[in-house]
Order: structure tokens, then sequence, then C-alpha cells
């Protein structure tokens, strides 16, 4: 089998492509997506390689060909057909699909990922046109490195990306239609940190689904049980991490989209033994971090310029509220907040109200994000406990209010103005997505607020005017963090990747923001340099990690040639007969 393997990146630019002996012959050859160039084979190679009256006669050159590709999904006005659209051009060549997302990924990162992805899982088993990728169902439990190896085509599997549909961003239990993520997120690396198409496979665990309207869809393509739960969920899973390590030894497993209990129960049990991690967890956790790093020293918050005298205050006790919070608390203990002061630097109040250890229900995670007795005390909340979010910013006067409830609207006018006597410059972030699901809107936040907040959101939103000025709205977008940490752990050959790993990666990222200096108050670098920043932050992973020893020591000094060495990039090669 022929796959496109040498790399083809130096410093993170595209380089021109090396000879490619290839065994497939005609129609053979068109029907690869990894090896079909379409109208771009020259005469030679259709002499060559029995390709002659299959295309054409025009010859295009792949700039062309991005040219042509673009005014057919321009023309589409919906995004969801744009998304179609992209998804079978992605199946029908997938250099020209990487070399169009990498160009315009501005444009069409909506478009593959968050928001429209969303309204593609749910719509899943109509849209679904080819197969790609592994399902898995409990059933295949004794065999799943048979299924993995059917599923790789014969390449060799680097990066997997699994989700078990269950927690779909903000949507809920999908069922087989999650499998829309863990493809998105792998055309991501592809497009951000050049993971070549061949190492990368999404992961479908079809464990059954609870959403009864979604199962007695007469189309719809999953298993029709309920979900599999308990013991025999986690024998599952156990199966499936055996599975990938009998297959692909060394492999990387990202979790994706697992409903929250899960998801902290797989992050803890397999952290430590398999290079693995929760993007929903520590990802967002890393994006957020960098994102408030940058924003606390352009004098967002209190105005000083100091994370010390910051306070944190979380609509939501999910898995993205957990991952940022565990990465915040290092980071303040780093700078000299020790204590009850770090305890009640950060809060969370969920749908019962302030997350206190007093609470006879901690699971999920939450008794890390509880308070003790005396943090209580100290921020005086006492008889608050119970009190709505306007009630709780009133009293303890947070500087930032981090939205990860998935509840529309909950970021009031009320709340929205006590935050602005709280803080000069208030950090306001809806973060949950898709768009539908964000806690209030950035024209919202910034007229309530009269100007002053610094508002990030989790999905895109257009800049908003204040005072004839026009402001642009930052999207903590798991996409500058990921792509970097995954070609890390593939480059540096990790065999664990600790949290560590992603406070790195959100320091380098804020530094990225301050050397990049974005337009109109952005607290992230420009997406059309994902690739750069994907390679400095998987540097710097490796330097840390050869420092501290999670890394190989000999890996440090040579990084930059590790991660040059494992990204490709969206070139055509010659072909010639093998």
């Amino acid at each position: 089998m022929s796959t496109p393997s040498a790399p083809q990146v130096i410093n993170g630019n595209l380089t021109p492509a090396a000879t490619l002996a290839v065994k497939e012959r005609g129609k053979a050859l068109l029907s690869r997506p990894t090896l079909n160039k379409d109208t771009a084979f020259s005469r030679e190679e259709r002499r060559l390689l029995g390709l002659d009256g299959l295309l054409p006669a025009s010859i295009l050159t792949l700039d062309e060909q991005v040219a042509v590709e673009l005014v057919k999904i321009r023309r589409k006005q919906d995004p969801l057909e744009r998304y179609i659209g992209l998804a079978a051009l992605q199946d029908r060549n997938e250099t020209l699909f990487y070399r169009l997302l990498v160009e315009n990924v501005e444009e069409f990162l909506p478009i593959v990922y968050t928001p429209t992805v969303g309204e593609a899982c749910k719509r899943w088993s109509q849209i679904w046109r080819r197969a790609r990728g592994a399902w898995i169902t409990p059933e295949d439990a004794q065999r799943i490195p048979e299924l993995l190896r059917n599923a790789s085509g014969g390449s060799e599997i680097r990066l997997i990306v699994v989700t078990d549909n269950e927690r779909i961003l903000g949507l809920g239990d999908l069922g087989v239609g999650g499998m829309g993520i863990p493809i998105g997120k792998l055309s991501l690396y592809t497009a951000a940190a050049g993971i070549q198409p061949s190492w990368a496979l999404p992961v479908s665990l079809d464990v059954g689904s609870d959403n009864r309207e979604l199962t007695a869809d007469p189309n719809y393509l999953g298993r029709r049980t309920p979900r599999l739960r308990g013991a025999e969920y986690d024998a599952f899973i156990e199966s499936f991490v055996r599975g990938v390590q009998t297959a692909f030894p060394g492999c990387v497993i990202q979790w994706e989209d697992f409903k929250q209990q899960n998801a902290i129960r797989i992050l803890e049990r397999y952290r430590g033994s398999v290079p693995s991690f929760n993007d929903d967890i520590q990802g967002t956790g890393a994006v957020a971090l960098a994102g408030i790093i940058a924003a606390i020293v352009a004098g967002g918050g209190s105005g000083s310029g100091t994370l010390n005298d910051q306070r944190f205050l979380f609509y939501g006790a999910g898995a993205a509220t957990l991952g940022i919070a565990r990465l915040l608390r290092h980071t303040l203990a780093a700078v000299g907040v020790q204590g009850t002061a770090l305890e009640s630097a950060i809060i969370a109040l969920d749908s019962k109200g302030v997350v206190h250890d007093g609470r006879s229900e901690l699971g999920d995670g939450k008794s890390e994000l509880a308070l003790s007795s005396d943090a209580v005390s100290a921020l005086g909340i006492g008889n608050l406990l119970n009190a709505g979010l306007t009630e709780v910013i009133t009293q303890i006067k947070p500087t930032v209010l981090i939205g990860t409830s998935g509840q529309t609207d909950a970021f009031t006018e009320h709340a929205i103005r006590a935050m602005a006597m709280s803080a000069r410059a208030p950090l306001i972030w809806p973060l949950s997505n898709p768009t539908s699901c964000a806690e209030a809107t950035p024209s919202d936040i910034l007229a309530w607020s009269d100007g002053r907040a610094i508002v990030a959101t989790g999905s895109p939103f257009d800049p908003v005017v204040v005072a004839g000025i026009s402001r642009t709205i930052s999207q903590a977008n798991n996409v500058y963090i990921f792509p970097g940490v995954g070609l890390a752990a593939i480059a540096g050959r990790l065999k664990s990747i600790p949290d560590e790993a992603f406070i790195v990666a959100a320091q380098r990222l804020a530094q990225l923001t301050a050397e990049s200096r974005p337009a109109g108050g952005a607290l992230y670098p420009p997406l059309a340099d994902l690739r750069s920043i994907s390679r400095a932050i998987a540097i710097g992973v490796i330097e840390a990690g050869a420092a501290a020893g999670w890394a190989n020591a000999a890996d440090g000094v040579r990084a930059a040639e590790l991660v040059d060495g494992a990204m490709w990039s969206p070139t055509y090669r010659t072909y010639v007969p093998a």
C-alpha cells in the first residue's frame, strides 16, 4: 500500500514534496483519497499509472484546484451544506481538502468544527455518505485490535480521537452522530499541526444511546439499545485501551466528549500509563489559562497586571471548570498564592448553588472544586450557599466570570452589571458551545458593562462596535492547544501527557499572543498562524518534558528537529510506478 509519509515541513512552512512510488493504478488510484490528485495528475503520470481516459484533458495545479473548490463551497449558503461539501472533498482528495483548509482556516474552522459540526452530529444519520474511522460496539470487545487494523487500511496509526458520543458539545447524547467530533478534531490536527492523515484514526465507541427520539428514528445508524453503564462499561473501555496498545503500541489517545463522571474516571485511570488526555478537561483548561494570562497582563480583571489578586467565579461545575481550575491552582500556587487565599480564589456554582464541602453530593470531580468551611467563612458567603449568580457576585466581587454551564442567557443583565462593579475591566467569558448554548452574547455583555468587560467565547462571534470602536471577540478555541500537545506527544514519543504539558502550552500561547499583538484587543494570535503556534507549543512541551523527566532527556536538545520531522504538509508529490 502506498501512503504519503515524507516530512514536508521546515520551521512550520510548506516545502516542495518528493517523488513517491505507488502500486495503485487507474480507478484504484483515483479512489484513494490519500493519493488522488484529480485533475492535477500530469500527462506522464496518467500514461504510466493507467489514468489515460479517466480524467478530463485539463491539468490544474494544486493552487488552481483550491480556487475551483473555493467557488464551489462558497456558493453554498447553508453552513451544513458547506460541511457536507467539504466532507465530500475530504473523502475524494485529502491533499486538496487540507490545502484548502490550511490556507483558509479562519473561514472554514467554524464549518469543519464548532458550531456547524454540532448540527452535523445531530443529523449524522441523514447526511452520512461514506465510512470514515472505526465503529466499535461492546460485542466487538474481544477483537478490537482486528477492527482497528481494518479501519487503519494498513497505515501506522499514531493518534486516535475517540468518543462514546454521550456529551457532544452542549447537545448531549447524540449516539453515533458523535463521530463528527473525532473526525473534525483530526481534520484540525492535520491543518493546525501537520499530523499526517494516514497517522490519524477517529473512533466511535457505540455503547448505545439513551436518546429515545434518536433511536426511534428509522434512519438512525447506531445500536438501538440503552447505554452501557457501570462495570460493563468500564470493562469495555479497558478492552479498547488494551486493543489500541496491541494494534498500535505508543499510540496517543485523545478522549473526547465523554460525560463528566466517565471523562474524569477514564482520564485518571489511564493518564499515567498511556499517552492520553481529555481535551474537554485539559485542553479547555489550557486555552482558558492562556487567555486569562494574556488578559490580566494587558490590564484586565483587577487591573494589577498580576494573577495574585484575581478572584475567579465559575458558573458551571463540570469537566471544563475542573480542567481550568486545576491549571489555575497550579499557576496561582507558583506565584505565591497559598492556603485559604488559594482556596477562596476559585469559586464554582452549579444548579444547587455554591460548591462547598458541606454538601452531601460531591461526585463527578466536584469535590476538587468544593470550598472548605474556612474559605466559605473568609468569603463571607455562609448565608449565600444556595443563592443565585448575582447575589454571589455582589458578595465576593470576582474579577473573572467564566460560564461553562451550557445554559443560554444564564448571564443576566443584573449579573453583568454586578461584575462591572466588582472589577475595573472584568473578564466575562461565556464559554459554552455551540453558539446556542452561550451564557450571554458579547454585545449584551459589553452593553451591560459599559464597554469595560474583556470578552472571550467558546464559539465564534462577530466583532462588536463599542463607542465607535470595533471590538474583536476572542474565541477560546481548544484548537490553539490540542494540536500542539498531540504533535509533541507523537514527535517526542511521550509515555504519558501530564498536566504540566498543558501549563507549558498555555504559557507558550500567552507568550505568542503578546508577541503577535493581535488587532482589536484579541486574547489569542490569529488562527491563520495555527501551524507555527502548534509547532512552538510542541517544541516547548518536549523541551519542558525533557527537563522535568516526563520526556526523553536527549530529545530536549533536538525538539525542533523532531517536531519538524513529524509535520506533514498538503502538497502533491510526483508519482512513479512501484
